[in-house]
């Protein structure tokens, strides 16, 4: 029986089948993995396993995180929001995005979870002489910016106590970096409707976001406005923080418990 599958995983189909069971591993949440937890997941030798993720490392799909472990790579990351960004589900998400960039005349996004970091999948730029230094794939951490608390405020509350149990970084003087103040901003979701990020995560920036959950309360993702500390006033946020809420609730209503469901491309 050994012989059996070692000789299906040596040949061709069954290295690919291999590769491509090592990369979905990867991807499960919860990572950074560790090299012997993905070499035993996918019934491999750990040297098989490692030559495996350093060819992935080196075309920029995996990413060795130090310590023997490995995470997902940029480029992986880019393909996926690649993905999404023409699929069914972004494309409904479209028009109530392009609308909100519209009425506020401000940066919009859209960016779903991907374990302890959000990933932009989708952002409109309004036409302005400057670029926020964003994009589709590019990831965030969840705990101090404003797409990534609107997700944290909606997980289940064991994934947020894990994730707030150890020491986290201070990006710029602002992050907030105490368990209690996040948590205190995260409940600005139950009060207001919407979370914001004023220059937390990156000096001069400064977000408002909501989050967007399916038709059974789970999160789904987070809309967020985002502008420079010259044009995005902190006396702003009372005004736009209602438009970016709204604009989460109205992707919210096209959600079914299973994802979005069959919409046009028309809001």
């Amino acid at each position: 029986m050994t012989k059996a599958v070692n000789d299906s995983a040596n040949s061709p189909r069954g290295a690919v089948d291999k590769a491509l069971e090592v990369l979905a591993t990867l991807a499960l949440p919860g990572g950074p993995h560790r090299l012997a937890d993905l070499a035993k997941a996918c019934d491999l030798p750990k040297p098989t396993a490692h030559r495996m993720l350093q060819t992935f490392a080196d075309a920029g799909f995996a990413t060795a995180t130090g310590g023997g472990q490995y995470d997902v790579g940029p480029r992986l990351l880019g393909l996926s929001a690649a993905v999404l960004a023409g699929s069914r589900a972004t494309r409904a998400t479209r028009p109530v995005l392009a609308d909100l960039r519209r009425r506020t005349g401000h940066t919009v996004h859209y960016a779903v979870r991907h374990g302890d970091r959000a990933v932009y999948v989708e952002k409109l730029e309004p036409e302005q002489a400057y670029r926020l230094n964003t994009r589709p794939g590019g990831e965030v951490p969840l705990y101090c910016t404003g797409v990534g608390r609107a997700i944290l405020s909606r997980l289940p509350e064991a994934e947020v106590t894990a994730m707030l149990s150890g020491p986290v970084k201070a990006w710029t003087p602002k992050t907030l970096t105490d368990p209690a103040a996040i948590r205190a901003s995260l409940a600005t979701v139950d009060s207001l409707g919407y979370v914001v990020d004023d220059e937390q995560y990156e000096a001069h920036v400064r977000c408002v976001a909501a989050p967007v959950v399916d038709a059974d309360g789970a999160v789904a993702g987070a809309v967020s406005v985002s502008g420079l500390t010259f044009t995005l006033q902190p006396e702003a946020f009372a005004a736009l923080g209602p438009l970016v809420a709204e604009a989460a609730n109205r992707i919210s209503a096209k959600l079914g418990p299973v994802g979005l469901q069959a919409v046009s491309d028309e809001d």
